[in-house]
């Protein structure tokens, strides 16, 4: 459920019915069968985009623009088999509010891309465990999902990061299948199925 509002951060489009402490807007349930993957970055000059899933596992100034612009980009992203939901940042050393912030702008557009006729399916990301009281509202249970292990096994604190909020994300959302960017940590369980990261395809 949606209704018009004023011209601020997008609410002028849509306010849609939120889940939790936070109003984090719901992205539905959805399973698609994707092998091929390409950054957000490579979507405008993709020869066969109906062939391909779109992510946003990149830095986020690449990709900022789909929430200034949001219509901007609503044609090009129907053409692609799926779109995963825009991995904005929620690094340890953010204020929570900025955190909360970015969780709340990847789920909004997710949603609206739904309303938009877009396939899409969720990216779950988190910083610590305080994290977790917010970080998986609005994700739909027992279906697809994707995480990027990329950047998360460099030390061991970070590691362990990575692998609390995953098995968080196990036992909150009972993933149908999960679609891991990046090296596969031997810890990881569940149905994953990888894709290489960008500098691993051209190592």
């Amino acid at each position: 459920m949606y209704r018009q509002q004023r011209n601020y951060e997008n609410l002028n489009k849509a306010i849609f019915e939120g889940v939790g402490d936070y109003g984090i807007p719901a992205i539905s349930p959805a399973s698609y069968d994707v092998e091929n993957w390409i950054s957000f970055n490579y979507a405008r000059t993709c020869d066969e985009p109906e062939q391909h899933g779109i992510h946003f596992f990149i830095d986020d100034y690449q990709f900022n623009r789909v929430w200034t612009q949001p219509d901007s980009y609503l044609g090009m992203l129907r053409r692609f088999q799926a779109v995963l939901t825009p991995d904005f940042s929620t690094y340890t050393d953010f204020p929570k509010a900025v955190q909360v912030y970015n969780h709340y702008r990847k789920h909004w557009l997710g949603a609206y891309w739904q309303m938009n006729g877009i396939r899409v399916i969720p990216t779950i990301s988190w910083s610590d465990r305080r994290s977790f009281e917010w970080c998986f509202d609005g994700e739909p249970e027992g279906y697809t999902v994707a995480v990027s292990s990329v950047g998360t096994q460099a030390s061991k604190e970070s590691r362990q990061l990575f692998l609390d909020g995953y098995n968080e994300m196990l036992s909150r959302l009972q993933p149908a299948t999960i679609i891991m960017y990046g090296n596969v940590p031997d810890e990881c369980k569940g149905n994953i199925v990888p894709v290489r990261a960008f500098q691993q395809k051209w190592r």
